[in-house]
């Protein structure tokens, strides 16, 4: 279940917006502009079925996302969804995987703390005997160049 954000789970000021996400939710999300470093050497690694629905996390994501494992468990990929991230990357990631293929690209995620950190995913189908039954997500740190390429671009997306 993907719930609303709420305020006392916020570290300093915060805008808040409602999202439009995936599959017809709509999430009210409360996000601030503390950045959160992605620390060096680590992978955020997860698992989602066909529907996005996350069905496993390591320990790095948990830690990035402020998150437990047991909010993350059952509930849509999309609870990272920051309101800066341009809908058009979402759309080409989800038609790139359905098809069966692999995606790349970066992401702004949010945090529960309403912060942010940025990754270079990578999104891989999982398939069984022909049929895609789920998602494998693996996140690295980027580049700080590529970071400052997307803050550029991403506005101009929307």
């Amino acid at each position: 279940m993907l719930y609303d954000m709420k305020p006392e789970d916020i570290i300093g000021d915060y805008q808040e917006v409602t999202l439009n996400l995936y599959g017809g939710i709509k999430r009210k999300v409360l996000y601030t502009q503390i950045e959160t470093p992605y620390p060096d050497g680590k992978l955020i690694v997860s698992t989602t079925d066909p529907d996005g629905v996350i069905t496993h996390v390591n320990q790095s994501f948990i830690e990035m996302s402020g998150y437990t494992e047991d909010e993350l468990i059952n509930t849509p990929h999309s609870i990272l969804r920051h309101p800066d991230m341009p809908s058009a990357a979402f759309k080409d990631l989800w038609d790139t995987v359905q098809k069966g293929n692999k995606w790349q690209g970066f992401v702004k995620n949010l945090r529960k703390d309403g912060g942010y950190y940025w990754v270079k995913a990578t999104v891989i189908p999982n398939v069984r005997q022909g049929k895609v039954v789920g998602y494998t997500s693996v996140r690295r740190k980027p580049s700080r160049t590529k970071v400052e390429e997307c803050i550029k671009l991403y506005p101009t997306l929307f």
